[in-house]
């Protein structure tokens, strides 16, 4: 017999499937954690943990108990570590293992670094992967700084510091998991320094890596130069233009929207001043992208101002960041491309360049597959729990797949079938649902494959 024929076929994973099986594994290790007893105060079931797990490693923030009379302060840490990993995302993490050890990584661990983040080249990875780490410390360190000179007088010194590290790092990874109570952070509606802290925090975690990546690039190569901070914008690259400008564009429409719907609303905002007004609307808008954190009832907002939250929770954050959704610029492409159909122009247009093809039809299949996902798992629920609202299990849905968190508070409240639903949206939304369906299909969202075929029209409309 020949010798080849003996030795076993080796199976090779591309990128998408490496990460959807690294955040598995993490999502099950943390599960198993968090179940031992040195973790929780009380009893509690492995399904429990497990949704606790994969709410950290998704960094979404739906829980079905309440982490702050559950978990152990040892049990608590491994929640921040999840939190963390997730957040970073599982190649990084590995690649700042290795860099740790001493060791060089491969051309291999060097082509998923790349085709993770969607860069351009192979050049500069190792420094990348640095900044990446040392940049999401330094904010992460900012925050707990911020948050501490509120926790500190409130909780007392090792307290108020730990309190400010966990949700730090909670808040920056958009995990919008909380330690404090079962009411999020709505005893600090009014407090401008924990709702602007919290904020930021929110903002720098959804921009994306490669945007600060960019940034930083662009404001070094100008350094010195008469006027460079001006022109820093159009210096950028397209992405770059794209996420910064969807981003302010969605805060401030969540921001009028929230405060247009909820000014007079007596279980939310009724009752604070119109700055407090505006400074819990521009919460509200910025949490629903992805965060989770709550300064406000969210099962005291009026129907309209949760349909609102749908919405930006579907779109979600910027790619290659901690925040969820469809991505700001998935969003963009479609608008831009109805912009450009309706101008009767033959290519998406935006800032001057003409978008690939293949952007717009990722972005499309994006969207429909994850509208898909959300529409099935809406119906499974309605079907597992028809005593609850309709529109609040959409909003449960919403938060899960765009890893958001916000709840309208009847997440501990759902059958365990609703868990295990709401589960498969959190970990298809943090991996990205195109990559869920390319983990299956087997292959790469880069093919080489043409066919020249004879070209028709289809009646559309």
């Amino acid at each position: 017999m020949d010798r080849r024929e003996k030795s076993p076929r080796r199976v090779r994973l591309n990128t998408m499937q490496i990460v959807a099986l690294g955040f598995f594994g993490v999502i099950f290790l943390g599960g198993v954690i968090l179940w031992l007893p040195i973790c929780n105060q009380k009893p509690i079931e492995f399904i429990d943990a497990l949704f606790t797990s994969v709410t950290s490693v998704c960094v979404t923030g739906l829980v079905t108990v309440v982490p702050a009379e559950q978990y152990t302060l040892f049990g608590q840490v491994v929640v921040m570590i999840l939190i963390q990993i997730g957040g970073l995302g599982v190649i990084a993490c590995m690649a700042l293992f290795f860099l740790l050890l001493g060791k060089k990584i491969s051309m291999k661990g060097r082509i998923l670094i790349q085709e993770a983040y969607g860069l351009d080249t192979l050049s500069g990875l190792v420094k990348f992967i640095i900044r990446i780490v040392r940049g999401t410390f330094i904010v992460e360190g900012i925050g707990a700084v911020l948050f501490s000179f509120k926790f500190v007088p409130e909780f007392g010194l090792a307290k108020g510091i730990w309190y400010g590290v966990f949700h730090s790092i909670s808040g920056f990874c958009n995990a919008g998991i909380d330690i404090i109570g079962d009411s999020s952070f709505m005893r600090y509606v009014d407090s401008p320094l924990v709702s602007l802290t919290t904020m930021f925090l929110i903002v720098m975690g959804g921009l994306g890596f490669p945007v600060w990546h960019d940034i930083f690039v662009t404001a070094k190569k100008g350094a010195g130069e008469k006027g460079a901070r001006r022109r820093i914008f159009t210096r950028l690259g397209l992405q770059s233009k794209i996420v910064l400008t969807m981003t302010v564009f969605l805060i401030i429409f969540g921001t009028v929207g929230y405060f247009l719907l909820e000014f007079n609303n007596p279980e939310t905002m009724k009752d604070l001043s119109v700055p407090e007004k505006l400074l819990a609307s521009a919460f509200q808008s910025v949490t629903t992208r992805t965060a989770g954190f709550a300064s406000v009832s969210q099962s005291g907002l009026t129907e309209s101002s949760r349909l609102l939250g749908c919405i930006l929770m579907f779109v979600g954050g910027s790619p290659a960041g901690t925040a969820g959704g469809i991505k700001t610029t998935t969003f963009a492409m479609l608008i831009l491309t109805i912009i450009s159909v309706l101008r009767g122009h033959k290519d998406t247009e935006c800032f001057g360049r003409r978008v690939e093809m293949d952007s717009v039809r990722s972005a499309l299949t994006i969207t429909v597959i994850t509208f898909t996902c959300w529409l099935a798992a809406v119906a499974a629920m309605s079907i597992f729990d028809p005593q609850t609202e309709f529109l609040n299990l959409m909003y449960e849905a919403s938060s899960a797949i765009g890893t958001v968190g916000l709840s309208a508070d009847v997440t501990p409240h759902l059958t365990r079938a609703s868990h295990v639903v709401l589960m498969l949206l959190m970990y298809i939304g943090r991996i990205g649902p195109l990559t869920m369906a390319l983990v299956f299909a087997g292959k790469s969202n880069k093919s080489d494959k043409f066919r020249e075929l004879p070209e028709k029209k289809i009646m559309l409309g």
